[in-house]
């Protein structure tokens, strides 16, 4: 049973990643574009589609809860609201946009030849390794700006079955969806052979999100795995001190999965936990994805011929990634598709937090290129 219970997560996490990978090399789906394109150019069509994918994990996670069959619910992991998650969120804000991209879109973008978004990669594991020796500081803020901590969402806090503010929330949602259709705002025409418009790669990640919480027990997540690597990578070379590492020798997830009654524990250490055949099969899968993608148009291609102040720009926005991602903890998949479809209180801190980060990364992005941002090109 648990032979097979760990098979079915590689194989799923696996599965979902390509799939995932696949679709947001197509559709150039990247959470900080997004933001980006809000501030920097004043364009909301790309993130038109993060708010269908809200919307529709929103409804999918509670239609399933009330069919009983979403028993982890809050979900495993998710913390109680911490005014420090607002910091978090906006150091995460304004390392996306420096990186130029979020911790997902830089896999896909990585699998399809881009040395940036490699470097970005390397930035989001050194950041996480160097949350770790912060961790004690840091958890103690977290400590002193927690508040509420017996309720985890909304609905718990107001004590109304989430189903209330779902229909609340989406009904509103309608006129604006149906208002985008009508305008012809879904779509942008486009030239690019194999080219997915971003609404039809939300509903199909709606359903990723929903596929992970109901065979793993979770929404999609994979930044743990980063502090992973990092400590694994340390632990080559200075054991000693990853074994003294309070971040390193904690185990947060510790559940027992419903469907299959097994033990699921893990953390941040450099062990092949639980945490690690759950998200590191789906960042296997988001690479080799997007690079099917990628071959499949004739595209691939490695991209080394940049300034190198591009290259210290997007590694010094990995870094804040990685960091800010342990120190809300989590990253903008985990609570944009995954907290806030549930209403989860510091997912919301955590986005509100981002908002300005990502302002403040439009805004000095330019300036630190010195020129026109060719890193936006890529």
């Amino acid at each position: 049973m648990v032979t097979n219970s760990i098979m079915t997560m590689y194989v799923v996490g696996l599965l979902m990643g390509l799939v995932a990978g696949f679709l947001m090399h197509r559709s150039d789906y990247c959470m900080a574009g997004m933001f980006r394109d809000l501030f920097m150019f004043r364009q909301s069509f790309r993130l038109r589609a993060l708010v269908l994918q809200v919307v529709l994990t929103m409804l999918a996670f509670e239609a399933f809860r009330l069919f009983n069959l979403l028993p982890l619910y809050p979900f495993p992991l998710l913390g109680a609201p911490s005014l420090a998650g607002i910091i978090g969120g906006a150091l995460f804000g304004l390392g996306m946009v420096m990186a130029g991209g979020c911790v997902v879109g830089t896999l896909y973008k990585m699998g399809a030849g881009s040395l940036l978004s490699a470097c970005a990669f390397s930035g989001l594991i050194l950041g996480s390794g160097l949350y770790a020796e912060i961790h004690p500081w840091w958890t103690g803020i977290i400590k002193n700006t927690t508040f509420l901590e017996d309720y985890l969402t909304i609905p718990q806090l107001v004590g109304l079955s989430p189903t209330v503010l779902v229909l609340a929330v989406s009904g509103a949602a309608l006129p604006l969806l149906l208002n985008w259709r009508a305008r012809k705002l879904w779509e942008i025409g486009s030239e690019v052979r194999g080219y997915i418009q971003p609404w039809k790669t939300a509903v199909v990640l709606a359903a990723v999100g929903l596929a992970s919480y109901l065979l793993i027990g979770m929404p999609l997540g994979i930044t743990t795995t980063y502090a992973k690597l990092a400590a694994m990578a340390e632990n080559l070379f200075f054991s000693e001190h990853v074994a003294g590492l309070a971040f390193f020798q904690g185990t947060p997830l510790n559940i027992v999965h419903p469907a299959s009654q097994t033990l699921l524990t893990g953390g941040a250490g450099p062990l092949f936990d639980h945490i690690w055949m759950i998200q590191f099969p789906l960042i296997v899968g988001i690479v080799l994805g997007s690079a099917i993608s990628a071959l499949l148009l004739g595209e691939f291609k490695v991209y080394w011929r940049l300034p190198a102040r591009q290259f210290t720009i997007t590694l010094a926005g990995g870094i804040l990634l990685g960091l800010a991602s342990r120190m809300v903890p989590g990253c903008n998949v985990w609570h944009l598709m995954g907290g806030i479809p549930i209403f989860a209180m510091q997912s919301f801190l955590f986005l509100i937090g981002l908002l300005p980060g990502a302002w403040l990364g439009s805004l000095i992005l330019p300036r630190l290129l010195g020129s026109t941002p060719s890193i936006l090109k890529r």
